[in-house]
């Protein structure tokens, strides 16, 4: 879908289930899987990962289940969550934490619905602090319905508010894509704002 991130419109949708993978090897397991799913799905492909994505896919027939997320990196310090293309930046960002000694635990969702609310709150619960980052305006995002839970669930446990890096409230300026779209640097000043905190 250009220059849209249209998921949260989606999740409001009771019935469906939206995926969004973050590489080819995830993209075709969750596709398999969608593919067979009973309920309807809708399959979002970001179109950066046509671009940048490189990965050996295996060649067999492989499912990666619906709502369960991907704890790509362990950390102790900070939970980071997103899902897509957003994932690439996300762990940029915490590589450059951990060159500051934070501790960053990356995880990838995969399915916005149904989302693995239970894999995001153990995390925060070990972590005390949780950043969501994607590229959908921060308004009404996805990232929103997350925060609230975390809250929900976590909130003896949380060391610092909950974070949203996002895109910004405009309308999407392709011409000024890198200006508009969550970057490394922005999610790494949240983190030092969640540790600061």
């Amino acid at each position: 879908y250009h220059s849209q991130s249209p998921e949260a419109l989606f999740t409001h949708v009771p019935g469906l289930k939206v995926v969004v993978p973050r590489g080819p090897v995830d993209a075709k397991g969750l596709l398999l899987a969608s593919i067979r799913d009973r309920n309807p799905v809708i399959f979002l492909e970001p179109k950066l990962l046509y671009r940048s994505a490189v990965e050996q896919v295996p060649v067999g027939d492989y499912e990666i289940p619906l709502g369960k997320a991907a704890v790509i990196r362990e950390g102790a310090d900070v939970t980071l969550v997103g899902w897509g293309a957003q994932l690439q930046l996300i762990q940029e960002a915490a590589n450059l934490a951990q060159e500051k000694g934070i501790s960053a635990e990356v995880i990838d969702l995969r399915t916005l619905l149904p989302w693995d609310a239970d894999a995001v709150v153990a995390s925060v619960q070990k972590t005390g602090r949780l950043i969501v980052s994607h590229e959908a305006p921060v308004t009404s995002g996805f990232g929103a319905e997350i925060a609230a839970t975390v809250q929900e669930r976590c909130l003896e446990q949380l060391l610092a508010p909950v974070q949203r890096v996002c895109g910004w409230d405009t309308p999407f300026p392709l011409a000024f894509e890198r200006v508009y779209m969550p970057s490394p640097l922005r999610i790494l000043d949240a983190i030092d704002r969640a540790i600061a905190f």
